[in-house]
């Protein structure tokens, strides 16, 4: 039954490829720069290879798969391909990646050998590059504002600069939205009862401060680990098949508006350098950098603290005061709070800090509406 369902696949698989290297030929033929019409030939003999490749497994498994021959919906996708300017048409086709991607993630899961995930893992990393290659068609290389969009989208000072600045705004925003919440539900249900108030209100505070510090320590630390896997699988393509990946480069090369001499040439000295073409490959064909990964435990120390300084802010003045009195003090000053945290999103996000302020000052005081309502609603329960 498993091996019929991998078949079955592995056929559909085939028919893709197929479909793929006819379609990048169609669209090598009608365009007219050269060195993308050379890249988009590369592409549709890469395809083409896997398309070989699954033949070939295909009969091993008693199916030989038939002779490759469009359906209706797929003749009028090829039209509508043909006719649409380059950066649609780029998107189109990335879109058939995407899906190629989605089926081989179903191979893994039913492939009978340790040999066939690995044919499949390679031809998935290679769909990968085909869709980075793809992104980089949508808008010419040439464009000042492609070229400019490209160094603002990948200088890695901009993670690091804005890591723990964001992650700090992001951890008082949840911090105080939480704590917010559960202030306004207790005192609705028990008449602003400071001693029940302070008790469910720290114990949110430290509730949500250890979940933000240990869900931060455990996200970094998980991508950090995706990282590090990615290399292993892409230091494996290098060692077993080195032309390849020192064709993909040179196809991101000269997508950056390189020529084909000096794409080969930058690919070469790269090769020559086993590890700094690792990372250079999982930089441009995954968008992974070391650099973009903080330090787990300045994540998690990050997250705990300012959700917890978030979460008191609401708590404090039930400390010092009580009933009605108290419950309006920690709205007002919840409220300033909310539209500050709002407006610093700014640092982050680039937006209008008073559209920010104000959108978030709302969000707050509507959660915080709700669960007084709930609580007043909840409170004939406990009497």
């Amino acid at each position: 039954m498993g091996e019929d369902q991998f078949s079955t696949k592995l056929s559909q698989a085939w028919r893709d490829e197929k479909r793929s290297a006819m379609l990048y030929r169609a669209m090598a033929a009608k365009e007219l720069d050269e060195e993308k019409r050379a890249i988009l030939l590369r592409m549709a003999e890469a395809e083409d290879r896997h398309a070989e490749r699954w033949a070939e497994k295909l009969k091993k498994l008693g199916q030989e798969p038939r002779r490759f021959k469009e359906t209706f919906v797929e003749r009028v996708r090829r039209w509508m391909l043909l006719r649409s300017d380059s950066s649609t048409a780029a998107r189109m086709l990335e879109e058939g990646e995407s899906e190629a991607d989605t089926l081989y993630e179903a191979l893994l899961q039913t492939a009978p050998s340790e040999d066939d995930r690995t044919a499949l893992r390679e031809a998935q990393r290679e769909e990968h590059a085909h869709s980075k290659v793809l992104e980089e068609f949508e808008r010419p290389s040439s464009h000042p504002q492609g070229r400019l969009d490209r160094i603002l989208g990948r200088e890695r000072w901009h993670v690091r600069a804005g890591g723990w600045i964001g992650q700090a705004i992001y951890g008082v925003n949840d911090g105080l939205g939480a704590a917010f919440g559960v202030v306004s539900g207790v005192a609705g249900a028990t008449d602003s009862n400071a001693q029940f108030v302070l008790l469910s209100g720290f114990a949110a505070m430290v509730a949500s401060a250890l979940s933000m510090g240990s869900g931060a320590y455990l996200a970094t630390k998980s991508e950090r680990e995706v990282y590090e896997a990615e290399l292993d699988r892409e230091r494996g393509e290098i060692e077993s098949n080195p032309e390849e990946e020192k064709e993909e480069l040179e196809l991101f090369y000269q997508l950056k508006g390189f020529s084909e001499l000096e794409a080969t040439s930058m690919a070469d000295r790269l090769a020559i350098h086993p590890e700094q073409m690792l990372r250079t490959l999982a930089h441009e064909e995954l968008g992974l950098s070391e650099q973009s990964f903080p330090n787990q435990w300045k994540s998690a120390i990050s997250a705990t603290i300012s959700t917890a300084i978030g979460a008191a802010v609401p708590v404090i003045p039930f400390i010092f005061a009580h009933g009605m009195t108290a419950l309006i003090i920690s709205l007002i000053v919840s409220t300033v709070a909310h539209f500050i945290v709002g407006a610093s999103k700014v640092f982050v996000t680039g937006r209008s800090w008073l559209k920010s302020g104000t959108e978030m000052t709302l969000i707050g005081l509507g959660e915080a509406a709700t669960t007084y309502v709930i609580g007043l609603l909840v409170s004939p329960a406990l009497v």
